[in-house]
């Protein structure tokens, strides 16, 4: 069997770390997606790489930073890929072409705006190719119960790139709390700088929020946590006035709470209480890029984790103190001069897909056999869809929304 044909779509930070002309001042210099897919290239797991953006005029400057980034830095890694659309042309449907141009089974990364997730995901997954994409997977729960029939129709792996689900302090952590008992309490916290706002300008506040942008993460650690609870109602607070005063739509919210009733499926008299808190307002020199912890408390016992600083810090006379994050991404290279980031959360979490589609391909799983696994798929993650809707609404009509599951079916009230 050929080698797995992988088109990246949406050409930005986490695809390539290009933004504004130049490389990202995140922590995501050069990018996550490409990287890790020329990387997966390299050892054979993928094959031809293809990469879709709005306007073709970006990609010979995108051409020459991961030429000097990831290339020049990685030994000669081979950073070429097919564009769509060329140079000289601005097409919003331009991943059409591209996803036609690929042979039935190949498979598609998402990483645009939220808004166009279902429209790309949904042509893919009708013309016979597996998707994964990030974080929310879609911002309506029809959206995501409408892609997985399709997904079970067509026998594609759709995968939502919630890479927290493989940070090792998290994982063990999911694990540790089937020990625990019944689920009781949940508060979680992630925010990022101001810088993201001038990052995320284009959209922040017209297209999606920060909380399906950050409370995703936590919000689907917790129900990987809990498969014997159901969320049952949402009621969402947000804070406003920083966003604003930087130049962003009047709609953007600084900082998202919501508060999650759940109860237990097989005894409706035990319930819990998630609270998920998200912020894009933080100090432009706060030490990390991502502030990121949680308090997990259950019958039995109760478990914390603090992600932001993880015991690694540096000093230098230019930036400061500040707390790095090799667990996600390793960028260091090993001592022949190649990328070796593979034990990176972040990688995995590409690698755990990429390596699914292919076991499915030869026919040696089946979709619910991947259900059946750990993994973010479409199926595991619904609840998570739920409760981001939910909030988006009780902010919009400031009142509780009731999420209702009926026949297998979900709806908010």
């Amino acid at each position: 069997m050929a080698p797995l044909e992988v088109l990246m779509v949406g050409t930005g930070e986490y695809t390539t770390g290009f933004v504004g002309g130049g490389a990202s001042t995140s922590d995501k210099k050069v990018g996550v997606v490409g990287l890790t897919l020329f990387d997966l290239r390299r050892r054979g797991k993928v094959g031809n790489l293809g990469m879709v953006g709005v306007s073709g005029d970006k990609f010979p400057a995108i051409r020459q930073h991961l030429d000097k980034n990831i290339s020049q830095a990685y030994n000669g890694l081979d950073v070429s890929f097919q564009e769509y659309p060329k140079e000289g042309k601005r097409d919003p449907d331009a991943y059409k072409e591209a996803i036609d141009a690929l042979p039935k089974g190949s498979a598609i990364t998402i990483f645009t705006p939220d808004t166009t997730h279902y429209p790309i995901a949904m042509y893919a997954i009708e013309r016979g190719h597996h998707v994964l994409v990030t974080k929310p997977a879609v911002k309506l729960l029809e959206h995501h119960q409408k892609l997985f029939e399709a997904a079970k129709k067509h026998n594609v792996f759709v995968y939502v790139e919630h890479h927290k689900r493989f940070d090792p302090a998290y994982a063990d952590a999911r694990f540790r709390a089937t020990k625990l008992g019944d689920f009781n309490y949940f508060y979680s916290y992630m925010s990022q700088p101001k810088s993201q706002l001038e990052t995320f300008k284009a959209w922040a506040g017209k297209d999606s929020d920060i909380s399906y942008y950050l409370n995703s993460h936590h919000i689907d650690i917790n129900e990987s946590m809990v498969p014997d609870f159901k969320p049952v109602s949402v009621m969402a607070s947000a804070a406003k006035g920083i966003a604003t005063d930087l130049g962003c739509d009047p709609a953007t919210e600084d900082t998202i709470t919501l508060l999650v009733d759940w109860v237990k499926k097989d005894d409706p008299s035990k319930r819990a209480t998630g609270v998920y808190t998200a912020g894009w307002a933080a100090p432009q020199k706060a030490g990390v890029h991502s502030n990121q912890y949680f308090h997990y408390m259950a019958s039995k016992g109760e478990i914390r984790v603090d992600q932001a600083k993880r015991g690694y810090d540096v000093t230098d006379d230019d930036t400061g103190l500040l707390w790095y994050n090799p667990f996600y991404m390793k960028y260091a290279p090993d001592d022949e001069g190649n990328f070796a980031g593979q034990i990176g959360y972040g990688y995995i979490s590409f690698e755990k897909f990429i390596d699914a589609v292919n076991q499915l391909n030869e026919g040696k799983v089946t979709l619910d056999q991947l259900d059946s696994r750990p993994l973010p798929t479409l199926k595991n993650t619904i609840a998570t869809t739920a409760i981001l809707e939910a909030g988006r609404r009780s902010l919009d009509e400031h009142r509780p929304i009731e999420i209702v599951q009926e026949n297998g079916t979900w709806s908010l009230k």
